[in-house]
């Protein structure tokens, strides 16, 4: 049986994943990590006996962790930002803003190269910047809560 979870803490974890970052989670103990890239192709690299002495002492824990990772069915990976479509998460809240001429300029914002910065920009100048940050952090807890269930791991909220 696993331990229940904290959705909190798992939709922060997605938050930090990135581009060369992977979070994991133990379905087990509940154990959150994030390993990058460059530690998830040393562990495969390494035999089990290997002393990991070609590595710098600050990496081998990560490299051993990641290799735990591999070794192990009860960690599953994390939804990665190519699951979590953030984009589409900003193009909601631009349609959630009641305004609708407001709601229209946050659109028009995040269409084309650089909506990310010109999204940001204008949250700032329309003083939404919490609004979008309270709304962005409800969507990553309901990616959390529907891998969570997927994946039947019991979770409770904060």
């Amino acid at each position: 049986m696993s331990l229940p979870v904290s959705l909190k803490a798992v939709a922060e974890e997605l938050e930090l994943v990135g581009d060369d970052s992977f979070a994991y989670l133990h379905r087990t103990t509940g154990e959150l990590i994030t390993l990058t890239r460059e530690e998830l192709a040393a562990a495969e690299e390494i035999e089990e006996d290997d002393p990991l002495e070609d590595f710098p002492e600050w990496e081998r824990e990560s490299i051993r962790k990641a290799a735990e990772v591999f070794s192990s069915p009860e960690f599953l990976q994390l939804p990665t930002k190519y699951d979590i479509h953030e984009y589409a998460i900003m193009e909601k809240f631009c349609f959630s803003v009641e305004d609708d001429e407001l709601s229209e300029e946050l659109l028009y914002q995040i269409r084309g190269s650089g909506a990310f910065r010109r999204f940001r920009d204008a949250l700032h100048r329309y003083d939404l910047t919490d609004a979008w940050y309270e709304y962005r952090r409800t969507a990553f807890e309901e990616i959390a809560a529907a891998w969570l269930e997927e994946n039947d791991i019991p979770y409770v909220r904060p």
